[in-house]
């Protein structure tokens, strides 16, 4: 399995779930994952555990089919650039959304090291509103 498989994998799943279940298999002890600052859960965090806890735990139960459409993956060396749009409905608010977003991967030995999210925060908080 080359990079880009390995995070094409992490996507393939059908639910968040699975998909945060298929990253956690290649993932270094070692993660950093870094949430857009102004995102609605912004920041740094350190490991699968810590990223379980602050990010995929929170969309799980904060959102309804919350989801990350890839549009196309940009692939060099150990860098995968990957864009597409998140979509879903907040429960609070029962407003749904559609965020235009990219995702950058770094991955050393098949294993990912390095996450970033670029992403059009406002269209989320307009739906958590």
């Amino acid at each position: 399995m080359n990079n880009l498989d390995i995070i094409k994998s992490t996507y393939k799943g059908k639910t968040s779930q699975e998909n945060s279940q298929n990253f956690a298999l290649h993932a270094s002890d070692t993660i950093i994952w870094k949430e857009a600052d102004g995102f609605a859960y912004a920041g740094t965090y350190y490991g699968v555990d810590d990223i379980a806890k602050h990010v995929f735990q929170k969309l799980a139960s904060e959102w309804d089919n919350y989801m990350f459409t890839p549009q196309n993956y940009l692939s060099d060396d150990d860098t995968v650039v990957v864009y597409g749009t998140y979509s879903g409905k907040y429960i609070k608010t029962g407003k749904k959304m559609q965020a235009r977003v990219v995702h950058i991967w770094q991955l050393r030995n098949q294993k990912i090291t390095h996450f970033e999210q670029i992403v059009d925060s406002k269209v989320v908080f307009d739906a958590m509103q």
